[in-house]
């Protein structure tokens, strides 16, 4: 079940804001997202949160300035998803322009699994033979891998994001805005924001040590795009700090000046760069660096970002564009397998959803879970084969259930029900035997069932309320898409009752709607649905510029739409 509510404002602090010249729909629509000053619509770089609030920040500076000026190895070791590929990137650019010995090395995830394992810390002990691993975006939770780094005498520095756990890596450095005792106000930066932070800190070191001054300094802002990708693409909350960050990133893309391999991935998605939006970064850029992670190694998507030849970079996102379309064909053989096995599903009857196929692809399995989640609106985990008779799973939640958190009281009521896990509050991953899957779901099942309370199981569309007559236009669209919206910070979404002109169905499986409403007619779409609506509809919808045969014209993108009340 679906319901449309109006998300609450205070009126006064939209009165504030307006009166302070902000825009007056605008002003309501972030007072309703917790703004209530001017000052935090401000998306220049001098608002950032300064990194001298982060935990261990100058620690890890001076350590690696130590490293550099002792000429000593550092190597990388990333995650294999956009975040990581963007959060390599950026470790790798900016150690370079800082004079650093760098090279990075990304598990292939169906070898070595998520995080750095001991295996991991072989593999790069034997190929690259480092003094210094430097994890980004993951590493906080790996207490067996740093313990072999430091068997063989290799330090570690951890930049990560992720929740820790009760007992931390003995790393030399941890840097981490969610580590207990850090007083960092954003614990919302991705593991590219986290690595960035890094990045300026130690410039600052080397700037105290004489290496370069406030002019010949290195401009770490020339990697705002990656960070940008990254954040978007990892769906953390777009507080003020990572607001400024993606727009920013933005900002650079729109003017031509980015990567050479984000240009290239922009043009592989058919988008324009002169347009670029947080959408473009989430569901375009993204996916397709993902898909190398997922289908095949990440390393090609590193490798696209970090090449500044426009013909490699061109091949690269043209690899990871094929990537990207095997995997789309993978995950909708996938999602029909799961439909069919939960056919007979009663959502009434379960708080969760977990499945497991021998036939799927472990890549794969998060974007299931998230179709699935979607569908049902219970927390749901996937798995796929893993190997040595373990299976590795990937979920994504509902509000208010933070996943892992859940799989946390899983593993401490059933100490040894999983092997390992990780993750946020929408999503997380593990790893559990095979024979131990019945045992998990029904120990998942019985932490949803006390944890979720029955309201929270019917999904909210949180909406804007009524739009008046004037803005529905393309300046009031050009205002909208002037400010950075996102997880956490959800673009507005009106809603509405309108008259059903007439509907048609396009390619089985989108409706083509014209609606009416105070005498104007607006032309509609609703992707992914071809149910039929009455003559009166309550419609929620989100604005959209619409270009075709060289004119711009305003259409309504349908999120949700039942019988108006008007109807009974």
């Amino acid at each position: 079940m679906k319901r449309i509510v109006t998300r609450p404002y205070s009126f006064r602090i939209a009165e504030t804001l307006r009166q302070a010249g902000v825009h007056p729909v605008l002003a309501r629509l972030l007072a309703a997202r917790g703004v209530s000053n001017p000052s935090e619509l401000s998306i220049e770089l001098r608002g950032l949160h300064t990194p001298s609030g982060m935990m261990h920040l100058d620690a890890a500076a001076h350590f690696l300035a130590d490293a550099i000026d002792a000429k000593k190895k550092m190597v990388i070791v990333a995650d294999y998803d956009c975040d990581g590929a963007t959060a390599c990137a950026v470790g790798m650019r900016g150690l370079r322009a800082l004079g650093a010995q760098v090279d990075y090395i990304v598990p292939n995830r169906f070898e070595y699994g998520y995080g750095l394992t001991p295996e991991i810390v072989a593999l790069v002990a034997n190929e690259k033979r480092p003094d210094i691993i430097l994890t980004v975006d993951n590493g906080i939770a790996s207490l067996d891998g740093v313990a072999e780094a430091n068997q063989r005498g290799i330090d570690v520095v951890i930049t990560d994001h992720h929740l820790p756990a009760d007992t931390l890596p003995a790393a030399s450095v941890i840097v981490n805005p969610n580590q207990p005792g850090c007083g960092f106000p954003s614990k919302n930066l991705a593991g590219v924001g986290v690595i960035f932070y890094v990045l300026l800190a130690l410039r600052a070191a080397l700037r105290q040590r004489g290496k370069f001054d406030e002019q010949t300094q290195p401009r770490l802002d020339a990697l705002l795009d990656l960070v940008a990708l990254g954040t978007v693409a990892d769906v953390v909350k777009l507080d003020a700090n990572n607001r400024i960050l993606v727009a920013q990133g933005l900002k650079r893309i729109r003017e031509g000046r980015m990567q050479t391999g984000v240009a290239a991935l922009f043009r592989a998605a058919g988008r324009e760069t002169r347009q670029a939006s947080p959408f473009d970064l989430g569901y375009a850029i993204g996916p397709r660096l993902n898909a190398a992670g997922r289908m095949a190694d990440m390393t090609l998507g590193i490798e696209c970002l970090l090449t500044d030849d426009e013909g490699r970079a061109w091949e690269l996102a043209r690899q990871l564009n094929e990537i990207n379309i095997e995997r789309r064909e993978i995950e909708v053989d996938m999602q029909e397998s799961a439909l069919a096995h939960l056919e007979n599903f009663e959502p009434k009857d379960k708080t969760t959803i977990t499945l497991y196929n021998q036939e799927w692809h472990q890549g794969i399995v998060g974007l299931v879970s998230s179709r699935l989640k979607d569908k049902f609106f219970r927390p749901t985990i996937t798995f796929a084969p893993g190997s040595d008779g373990f299976i590795r799973g990937s979920g994504r939640s509902i509000p208010g259930f933070h996943l892992r958190d859940a799989l946390d009281l899983v593993s401490k009521h059933s100490p040894n029900l999983i092997e390992r896990f990780g993750g946020h509050a929408m999503a997380a991953g593990l790893t559990i035997r095979e024979d131990a899957f019945e045992a998990f779901s029904e120990a998942f099942e019985k932490i949803g069932s006390a944890l979720i309370h029955p309201a929270q199981l019917e999904q909210v569309i949180e909406t804007d309320g009524a739009l008046e007559d004037p803005y529905f236009s393309i300046a009031f669209i050009e205002l909208l898409d002037s400010h950075v919206w996102g997880q956490g910070f959800p673009a507005p979404i009106f809603c509405d009752e309108f008259r059903v002109k007439s509907q048609r169905i396009l390619k089985e499986k989108h409706t083509k709607l014209l609606l009416e409403k105070n005498g104007r007619q607006y032309e509609a779409i609703w992707f992914g649905h071809t149910d039929a609506l009455p003559e009166k509809a309550s419609i929620a919808f989100r604005l959209d510029a619409n270009e075709f045969n060289g004119s711009t014209r305003v259409q309504l993108i349908v999120e949700h739409a039942q019988a108006s009340r008007s109807n009974a």
